[in-house]
């Protein structure tokens, strides 16, 4: 049964990048053993970037053949930013990126605190003293966990490094 579904922002651009690396893949597949033989080791491999590249041609096919998107009242790069990177994403993937920098500066108590208690804002709780609370206890639960039980060392930081008392360390 074919459906005609609207096209997706970006479909068509991604499908066009996953027919371009199959062909990578396969011409790369080819290079392993140039399919001297059935059972040479380079076969496998290609199978799988032929399948790969035939099923993304059957999908490139298809986004192109289907419908632009029905919104009218967005670009196609505002449907594409809605759908696929909403704020939260984006904020959220952010805090990631400032987390594993902050790391080595602040170290993994001060750093850990301060992302586990913005992620929770970032991600809908409201409750600022229950996010402080929780976040105290998550961060002592693993700093016990892996201090104790696993005896790894926890990164103390360059700027608190000299102030982080000894047992903490």
């Amino acid at each position: 049964m074919v459906t005609n579904r609207p096209r997706l922002p970006g479909e068509l651009s991604f499908m066009a990048l996953m027919v371009a690396f199959s062909a990578f893949m396969l011409w790369t597949s080819f290079h392993i053993s140039k399919f001297d033989s059935i059972s040479s080791p380079g076969v496998f491999p290609m199978l799988c970037a032929g399948l790969m590249l035939v099923t993304g041609l059957m999908s490139l096919r298809q986004a192109w053949m289907s419908s632009s998107s029905a919104d009218d009242t967005h670009t196609v790069f505002q449907q594409f930013v809605i759908q696929l990177a909403p704020l939260k994403l984006v904020l959220f993937t952010s805090l990631i990126v400032a987390y594993m920098l902050a790391l080595e500066v602040t170290g993994f108590l001060l750093s850990s605190y301060v992302f586990l208690l913005l992620s929770m804002q970032v991600l809908g709780s409201k409750k600022i003293v229950v996010n402080l609370l929780v976040s105290a206890l998550v961060l002592i639960c693993i700093f016990i966990v892996f201090q104790t039980a696993f005896s790894v060392v926890l990164p103390v930081g360059s700027l608190m490094g000299p102030y982080t008392p000894e047992w903490l360390k």
